[in-house]
């Protein structure tokens, strides 16, 4: 089925597998930008500036990715981690390979570093742990035993280069505790952010640890799947910037999930626990006015986040163009730029 075919599910199509990028453009704002306006319109995110307006306030993930795929030993026993998020009470969920050899009050040993894991709880491939150490302590651990967790689809039999740590981190990176890249906010450079400043756009960040959820694709009925949460922080000085704002503009989709969830009847305001909310067609937003965000998977929460953004004959349109003439695809794809549905 074809993206401007709907007959059969508005949220799949078929994507060439040619079109999934496996390295980002160089420089990054070269990459394509696709206008979803009134109508579609072909450009390059350095030309972003000039599609905005002064007075516009740009939000971007500040999260930064941790190298969240860890190799842990209970014994004999070979477990395989991927840490997902960060929970309130300093300890963390993570995806457990051999999660059934697992019980409440094991240890594990990571490899490669000095580290320890408690098992808190266990549920099917699930684990709950809690590291022996934390802070920068902790965060240098990470940085010797871990690996990325690139998404599946980003070919790497070797397992990530040296250049995907610097290609699969965004420049607003602050905020360690990310498993996936905001990938939205992977086109900006210190020149571009230069020139959005220039043309009297201003910008500020909020935090949304990226989990190892987020981009899955659905399985079943929409109605019956629940997102996995991820934890999120918006300031009192970050929700003062977006209520003064005239028009907010979310880098990515992370950033407009926890701006929706952060807004209430009365504005913007701080924020800081999980959200788990999931953005589709029905939708009424509140906090952002514009979205820039790459292509999605089909049949993905993202794309139909998109849909709810933009309208789901729009984004079928965009998508079909570009298709058809070569779009990127994916983290390492190109971008899109969405009005909203009128």
């Amino acid at each position: 089925m074809s993206p401007s075919d709907p007959s059969s599910d508005p949220y799949a199509f078929d994507l060439p597998p040619g079109l999934i990028a496996q390295e980002p453009a160089r420089p990054r704002e070269a990459a394509r930008l696709l206008h979803v306006g009134v109508g579609l319109a072909d450009y390059r995110v350095a030309d972003l500036p000039g599609l905005l307006s002064p007075g516009d306030l740009l939000v971007a993930n500040d999260t930064r990715v941790i190298p969240a795929q860890l190799a842990a030993h209970r014994g004999a026993a070979r477990i395989g981690l991927t840490l997902d998020r960060p929970l309130a009470d300093g300890t963390w969920h993570a995806l457990a390979r051999n999660a059934r050899r697992l019980a409440p009050g094991d240890v594990l040993s990571l490899d490669g570093t000095e580290m320890r894991a408690l098992v808190v709880a266990r549920d099917e491939g699930d684990v709950t742990i809690r590291f022996d150490l934390e802070g920068e302590p902790f965060a240098d651990a990470l940085r010797r035993a871990g690996a990325l967790a690139l998404p599946p689809y980003i070919a790497r039999p070797s397992g990530p280069t040296a250049a995907d740590a610097q290609d699969y981190q965004t420049v607003f990176a602050r905020a360690e505790g990310a498993v996936a890249a905001p990938t939205g906010g992977l086109h900006f450079t210190p020149a571009l952010l230069d020139a959005v400043a220039a043309r009297g756009i201003s910008r500020t960040t909020i935090t949304l640890h990226v989990g190892a959820g987020t981009f899955l694709p659905m399985r079943g009925d929409p109605d019956q799947h629940h997102m996995h949460p991820e934890r999120g922080e918006v300031t009192e000085q970050a929700a003062a910037e977006i209520r003064a704002a005239s028009r907010v503009i979310a880098v990515g989709t992370t950033t407009l999930r926890l701006l929706e969830s952060a807004v209430t009847e009365d504005g913007m305001q701080p924020f800081a626990g999980e959200t788990s909310i999931f953005i589709r067609p029905g939708f009424r937003f509140r906090a952002v006015h514009r979205l820039m965000t790459n292509f999605h998977l089909p049949r993905s929460t993202l794309f139909m986040l998109v849909c709810a953004f933009a309208g789901t004959g729009r984004m079928r349109a965009a998508y079909a163009h570009a298709i058809a003439t070569g779009y990127r695809f994916y983290s390492y794809g190109d971008s899109s730029l969405l009005d909203p549905a009128p």
